[in-house]
């Protein structure tokens, strides 16, 4: 994924189908400076963690 759609999802309201790894995830935040985005997987909102924004893929609807 591109760091501007990144950015797209990560500010808006609607929930987006993006995954890491294959695993559903929230973005929460870029980091416009590393690429890097703060996620954390949907079943696991405890468990937030930083990874490059090239390892998001977004799928068709959610």
């Amino acid at each position: 994924m591109n760091k501007q759609r990144a950015k797209e999802i990560a500010s808006s309201p609607v929930m987006a189908n993006v995954t890491c790894d294959g695993i559903p995830v929230y973005i929460q935040h870029i980091d416009d400076d590393n690429d890097m985005a703060r996620i954390y997987p949907l079943n696991q909102p405890d468990q937030e963690m930083s990874v490059p924004v090239a390892s998001l893929r977004e799928h068709g609807e959610y």
